[in-house]
């Protein structure tokens, strides 16, 4: 356990240092979010929306959803509006949204590969080559869709969860025993959903670097993963607390009121993004090494049982 914390911050330090020995990381990675921050802007917009709809729902007194005098439309009229509000949410991550982050993480992932592995520097030229290789964006995107198809729901279908069990701890079960498993119950649905976000990235990356695609690198991130699950969380729970609480942020301060407010917002977002997938990249090779490692041992202490036995 102390092993993976440590190499956490190895990881943490390296993905810090990289941008530093590679300055075409920096400016291509900027172009290559362009598009990205310009539609999250809008995204943004629709974020803060649902979140003000959710932020309705938590402040209504705990009888509001069963007392008589309530008129059943408006909580009707509530709940239409939520649900809304997370298919349309659902619908920019799926589609406009995936694209364009797919667009940014590809050119970002290839760069912080190549200096990572002090591999000779692509130009642009042969970069845009290989974002434009049809078989290999195939095969790229058939990963990322299955794992932003996941994610979405998973996303999407915890927070519609977690509301409901909101408002029925709240009406029917409204005590501390109660609460205290309403908090518990999200920490740990928050822990699965960052254990399967390190292995949904590893996934990613294995596609764009070693392109391998669709179920096979699922299949290899989860076998990667294993045995490093909680620097896994813990990778992904920093990342995850820096785009929450940047949205947090701007929520309670009122920054969607001020256009240079929000582009402050989404571009710290961005970049935030961008130090995650080089921290994804590091991880990978950091599981891939350690996965050679135990093979090799393994295989040598098959050999020495073979011996053993002649």
């Amino acid at each position: 356990m102390q092993n993976q914390t440590l190499e956490l911050f190895s990881i943490l330090k390296q993905a810090l240092i990289i941008p530093c020995q590679n300055t075409n990381l920096i400016l291509l990675s900027f172009l290559a979010s362009l598009p990205l921050l310009c539609f999250m802007l809008f995204h943004e917009m629709i974020l803060h929306r649902t979140l003000i709809a959710t932020s309705e729902i938590f402040r209504q007194p705990p009888a509001y959803f069963s007392h008589w005098l309530i008129p059943v439309n408006a909580t009707r009229s509530m709940a239409n509006d939520f649900s809304y509000k997370l298919i349309q949410l659902g619908l920019l991550h799926l589609l406009p949204l995936h694209l364009l982050e797919l667009c940014a993480v590809v050119v970002s992932v290839d760069l912080t590969a190549k200096t990572y592995t002090k591999e000779k520097p692509t130009n642009p030229k042969e970069m845009i080559q290989r974002l434009l290789n049809k078989a290999r964006c195939k095969g790229i995107l058939v990963t990322s869709s299955y794992v932003y198809l996941v994610s979405t729901c998973f996303l999407l279908g915890l927070a519609w969860l977690v509301t409901n069990f909101y408002i029925i701890v709240r009406t029917f079960f409204n005590n501390v025993f109660t609460a205290a498993l309403f908090r518990v119950t999200c920490i740990a649905l928050l822990a699965k959903y960052l254990e399967w976000a390190a292995i949904w990235n590893m996934s990613i990356v294995i596609s764009i670097l070693e392109e391998i695609h669709g179920a096979n690198a699922l299949g290899l991130s989860a076998y990667f993963c294993r045995g490093s699950e909680r620097q896994g969380i813990l990778l992904m729970l920093i990342f995850f607390t820096w785009g929450a609480g940047l949205r947090l942020v701007c929520f309670y301060g009122g920054c969607n009121k001020k256009d240079w407010t929000s582009l402050i917002q989404v571009s710290l977002i961005c970049m935030g993004n961008v130090m995650k997938w080089m921290a994804c990249v590091i991880h990978f090779y950091h599981r891939r090494e350690h996965n050679l490692h135990r093979v090799d041992e393994e295989a040598g202490k098959q050999v020495e049982a073979v011996y053993e036995i002649f």
